[in-house]
């Protein structure tokens, strides 16, 4: 889920969380593998990335979200061995104090997993395309749209921003259909108390009966609980604000050069970015006809 300030519209994030509640931001800095000031002297052997240092499934300072093998996949048709990051919580003016920041040690050149149409950067063609999910327990009477009169009658799970123009797509829906009373709010100011996996893990506790989630944030935590849990996309029906959205990378305006690169890069490994998403469980739909900016 899918933060980034007007992100937060979409991602909640988070997401995942790019979701927003916005997690604390934290100071800029390079990977263990290379440090930031160490490829200026061939900038066209570089692949810097801004990205937040706490938010699985898509990044984390250790390497172990689909952003960061993506990212390292790519960064080899750059001729480096791993990426370069700098670290920013995904927060309103993450851009700013990254790909913008002043400082050369401060700033990077592309961002992760943004929505297509995100004006603060130049996206690339989408390469990967997902939905807001309702996770439910395995074995339920199937759950598969905000019409359902059950949703009525359980306890609801989403994650909230605080300002209703900035929450989910799927929220603002269920306010449209008088359902209120049984939502419960879910923190995204994530801590070692109120991990990323909150939501989902309280759906295989019992203490909710349904949850509503960016996919690739629900499809990855879904897939890691003791409990069956089922992943259930969540359609639109005319009139709806959009649950789907085309998710691509997002390069500093104006280096057009870069952009190129990237997009290759994207075309080059696209069976295998396929593959790093089915691993992590994101439920994906076929992507709109688009090319890049």
């Amino acid at each position: 889920m899918p933060r980034l300030g007007s992100l937060a519209f979409v991602f909640f994030l988070v997401c995942p969380a790019l979701a927003a509640g916005q997690a604390p931001v934290r100071g800029p800095g390079s990977s263990a593998s290379a440090k930031a000031t160490a490829d200026k002297s061939d900038p066209g052997k570089r692949f810097r990335v801004c990205a937040d240092p706490n938010n699985l499934p898509f990044s984390n300072q250790q390497m172990q979200g689909l952003e960061n093998r993506i990212a390292s996949l790519l960064a080899k048709d750059f001729g480096v061995a791993a990426p370069t990051y700098v670290w920013w919580g995904q927060r309103q003016g993450f851009i700013r104090n990254t790909m913008n920041a002043t400082l050369e040690e401060g700033r990077c050149d592309i961002v992760m997993g943004v929505p297509v149409g995100y004006d603060l950067v130049r996206p690339t063609a989408p390469y990967y395309r997902s939905t807001y999910v309702f996770i439910y327990p395995h074995g339920r009477t199937p759950i598969t749209s905000l019409d359902d009169p059950v949703l009525k009658k359980l306890k609801i799970g989403v994650h909230l921003l605080g300002n209703d123009y900035e929450n989910p797509p799927p929220v603002h829906e269920l306010g449209k259909r008088h359902i209120v009373d049984n939502v419960v709010g879910f923190n995204t100011f994530y801590s070692a108390e109120n991990p990323p996996s909150a939501i989902v893990d309280a759906v295989a506790a019992g203490k909710i009966d349904v949850a509503i989630v960016w996919g690739p944030v629900g499809g990855y935590y879904a897939a890691r609980q003791k409990t069956p849990l089922q992943v259930t996309p969540i359609p639109s029906k005319p009139g709806d604000l959009p649950f789907a959205f085309d998710i691509a990378m997002g390069v500093k305006k104006g280096n057009d050069a870069l952009h190129a690169r990237v997009q290759q890069a994207l075309t080059h490994h696209k069976v295998e970015i396929e593959q790093i998403l089915k691993e992590f469980n994101v439920p994906l739909l076929e992507r709109k006809a688009s090319t890049a900016r």
